[in-house]
């Protein structure tokens, strides 16, 4: 468990990468931006579909046979993906990371001066990132539970997708306030919601699930992976894009790193 803690922590705290980002005048530059993003969403979604919703499948086929263990992944699966889109659907749009345009935060920085009603839009993000995380925490801390490798791998992809949430939090106040310390410090809080979200997820999650029924966490996981994926992480990076190969190539080596990586591994969730 002190694993699947720390894995999710590191994923969270990948806002600090962002928030550093965010505080660098032209560092960032959207073309691989917008290949990182899709390079995550081709992990994930490859990883949920190929590994974890069959490894969860093939595990509760032990308990309630084969046509219940379709039944029960598939509900989990749809629970997943609507705790995401409810999640999304409360976040107010204007604020929301994953309906930024690509450029809105990366001009931001060069402003300079003082601005209360950018400050207070910095913060009211890394609240609303803080809670977009913590579905992600729940996710990586169950998947490392079940099996560090994949677990692993997948918060390297939500890793890479924190980056641009740090990013969107760090650039309006330090644009703001002109003080790193303060976009660093509220990049940081917002990255701290997975692992928060994890722990309070996982206990909430066994208090309702039997001790055999835990394995159908990994279906509401992969759930949650693919509205991840398809909600946030290909739209953002199409709006970062500057030309439409970056999201492609980027997806496609993402699908194809994972489809190895698991071949080398021969199915680490299994």
């Amino acid at each position: 468990m002190t694993l699947a803690f720390v894995v999710a922590l590191l994923a969270g705290l990948s806002t600090v990468v962002g928030g550093w980002l965010g505080t660098r005048d032209g560092l960032l530059r959207r073309d691989l931006l917008a290949s990182a993003l899709a390079f995550a969403a081709g992990l994930m979604i490859t990883i949920s579909v190929v590994e974890i919703a069959p490894a969860a499948l093939r595990s509760l086929s032990d308990v309630v046979g084969t046509q219940g263990a379709l039944a029960w992944v598939g509900g989990a699966g749809v629970v997943g993906v609507l705790a995401v889109v409810a999640i999304d659907r409360v976040i107010p749009h204007d604020v929301n990371p994953a309906e930024l345009e690509g450029g809105e935060q990366l001009g931001r920085i060069t402003e300079g001066q003082v601005d209360g009603r950018l400050l207070r839009s910095g913060v009211l993000l890394a609240a609303v990132v803080g809670l977009h995380n913590l579905p992600e925490g729940l996710a990586t801390f169950v998947a490392t539970l079940e099996q560090p490798t994949g677990g692993i791998t997948l918060a390297v992809a939500i890793a890479i997708h924190n980056v641009p949430e740090g990013l969107a939090v760090a650039a309006p106040i330090y644009a703001a306030t002109r003080s790193r310390v303060q976009a660093l410090t509220w990049a940081t809080i917002s990255g701290l919601a997975e692992p928060f979200g994890a722990i309070v997820g996982y206990l909430l999650l066994r208090a309702v699930l039997p001790e055999e029924w835990l394995i159908l966490s990994l279906a509401l996981v992969a759930g949650m992976m693919l509205a991840v994926s398809f909600l946030e992480l290909l739209p953002a990076a199409r709006r970062y894009e500057t030309h439409y190969t970056q999201s492609l190539v980027g997806f496609f080596l993402g699908a194809v790193v994972m489809v190895l990586s698991l071949q080398l591994l021969a199915g680490p969730l299994a």
